[in-house]
């Protein structure tokens, strides 16, 4: 059996080597789920073979790093090293999904969160139900509708934008309160988490926030009218959906007035758009965005290289 070795705050641990735990880091790479589990057992093969039976973690990281380059793909190895200047960074990942109702962050957070093997996972939606047990319907009704049918609660006329958009930035105002308090406390901990839903809009969190630590926002869309429909369609057909599909489709059309307003604040704020057409390519495209932005060789690779 092989041993791996780590420090936590000067307590070294030992573990047993898992294939398991490595398939999953080496996803990052974009391998294939199959072939990642393949490329684990022969890392492991490789290290018996070498003699290799107990191993710090970080020399096992640079191993795997240098085994991906000369034996599988330097693409791939080239991304592992930018994850692990990711995770070995001392902040804390956050990481940000919006999109309006039907385009799929639900989905691409529970997907992000096995790639990137994060363990926290927020949805806004959440939030929403505690801060409407703390303001009651009667001193705040917006709270208390959907973020597409909120207008019909407002009191006052708009005075910002129209009738629809102000209904749903009143509606995020609200929620947006408890998303700064959960990044804050995030980055106070040290805890890496995705927060997603309708209420992540560009230009609401405040700017300090947004500015520390490893922060990414994404902005999910459905272009395509008649994909976004089926989203629903697909959604209502599951058992533990209770809203019907007819309340969407009766209210799609101030729906996609939310999602235009919410891709107008992502480029103005110069946050990520992707349109959410294939699950995989999605994914993808945030897993490399992530990398990208934050990933950086540590001083192990770079005295490997």
């Amino acid at each position: 059996m092989i041993w791996v070795i780590g420090n936590v705050d000067g307590n070294y641990y030992k573990e047993p080597f898992s294939k398991g735990i490595l398939a999953r880091s080496l996803r990052v790479s974009s391998i294939g789920l199959n072939r990642a589990y393949e490329i684990a057992a022969d890392i492991e093969n490789s290290l018996a073979e070498e003699g290799i039976f107990e191993i710090s973690v970080n020399d096992l990281a640079v191993y795997i790093a240098n085994y991906l380059n000369d034996e599988v793909d330097a693409d791939f190895s080239a991304k592992y090293r930018r994850w692990r200047g990711v995770r070995k960074s001392e902040e804390p990942l956050i990481i940000l999904i919006g999109g309006a109702s039907g385009v799929g962050t639900s989905s691409m957070a529970f997907e992000i969160a096995n790639r990137l093997g994060l363990k926290n996972l927020i949805s806004t939606d959440m939030i929403r139900e505690v801060m409407r047990k703390i303001v009651s319907k009667e001193l705040n009704p917006v709270i208390h509708k959907s973020s597409f049918d909120a207008y019909e609660s407002i009191r006052t006329p708009a005075i910002r934008v129209d009738s629809v958009i102000e209904g749903f930035i009143s509606h995020v105002d609200v929620v947006n309160v408890g998303i700064e308090a959960i990044i804050e406390r995030s980055i106070k901990e040290g805890i890496s988490l995705i927060i997603e839903g309708v209420h992540i809009v560009p230009g609401f969190i405040r700017e300090d926030l947004i500015k520390k630590g490893n922060l990414i926002m994404f902005t999910l869309t459905v272009e395509d009218e008649e994909m976004h429909k089926q989203r629903f369609y697909t959604r209502c057909r599951q058992p533990w959906v209770k809203r019907s599909l007819e309340h969407y489709m009766e209210n799609f059309d101030t729906i996609r007035k939310t999602q235009e307003f919410m891709i107008d604040q992502a480029k103005i704020h110069n946050v990520h758009i992707i349109d959410n057409v294939d699950i995989r390519t999605t994914i993808d495209l945030m897993v490399e965005d992530i990398i990208e932005e934050f990933g950086g060789e540590t001083s192990e690779d770079k005295e490997s290289m």
